[in-house]
């Protein structure tokens, strides 16, 4: 019995002495990855890639071009059964303050994108509920070890 006390003691002091410090033990980048896990019909990846390159992709490039995003991304499992997602959608922004409502930065974008865009947006949008699931969104940020 002393011997289980000792090993449990001293698990906690080396859990104690585990703790890092931000900035000192790693640093925290500033930008920040917006992520969503989707859960797609596995028959229906193609359908729902195709109508991410018409609203998504496009509204991603437009915000791209705009300065308002610094890169996105799309992940699709190589095994699309397993899980409880199988396509990850990425958006990395410069820090977090592109993540605050702004008049400014919508109006641009609302211009840049158009009205045919937007239609096409709301026409396609409706069907993916039939589609996928969205299954998680995550806001990110790296962190660096010293």
């Amino acid at each position: 019995m002393k011997k289980l006390v000792a090993a449990i003691c001293l698990s906690v002091v080396g859990v104690a002495h585990a703790d890092l410090e931000p900035w000192k033990d790693y640093d925290i980048g500033e930008q920040v990855t917006s992520v969503t896990t989707v859960k797609v019909d596995a028959n229906m990846i193609d359908k729902y890639l195709e109508g991410l390159r018409a609203t998504w992709v496009t509204g991603n490039e437009t915000a791209k071009s705009l300065g308002q995003i610094e890169d996105y991304g799309i992940w699709v499992s190589e095994l699309p059964q397993s899980g409880d997602f199988n396509v990850v959608l990425t958006v990395t922004l410069k820090d977090s303050s592109m993540l605050q409502p702004s008049k400014e930065r919508y109006d641009a974008f609302m211009e840049a994108w158009g009205e045919e865009n937007e239609k096409r947006t709301d026409e396609i949008v409706p069907t993916y509920p039939d589609i996928r699931k969205i299954t998680g969104e995550y806001h990110l940020r790296r962190i660096t070890m010293k």
